[in-house]
């Protein structure tokens, strides 16, 4: 029996959490993405289909000189929560995308409760 992957696995556990996890016009789904580099931040309208608002280290407003830190992952946190703020977002289905709840997830997930996003 082969071995799965990594990635392999981490879209198996995705799977499982988006059958459980989903999004609606009053509580969007905040899914995270990290690549090794950046940090990506979205709030999605499953019943829709539509992203609500976004954020991550790529944007040149988001002043994070290193994208792929913990500190970029609380700023874009706190960003994430201002944009949703600005939408009258409060609450929100927190989606850690397969990821273990440990370092750049983390810290982006408490930045953004820090910043008013309850979850």
């Amino acid at each position: 029996m082969a071995k799965k992957t990594k990635q392999e696995m981490r879209r198996a556990v995705q799977s499982r959490i988006r059958r459980k996890v989903k999004g609606s016009d009053v509580r969007p789904r905040l899914a995270v993405f990290r690549s090794l580099n950046h940090i990506y931040a979205q709030l999605i309208n499953d019943e829709q289909g539509v992203t609500v608002c976004s954020a991550s280290t790529v944007e040149k407003g988001a002043g994070t000189g290193n994208g792929g830190n913990i500190d970029a992952a609380k700023t874009v946190g706190k960003l994430i929560a201002e944009r949703a703020k600005e939408k009258g977002i409060t609450q929100v289905v927190f989606d850690r995308g397969g990821y273990i709840y440990h370092g750049r997830v983390k810290a982006l997930a408490e930045a953004a409760r820090e910043a008013g996003l309850q979850f």
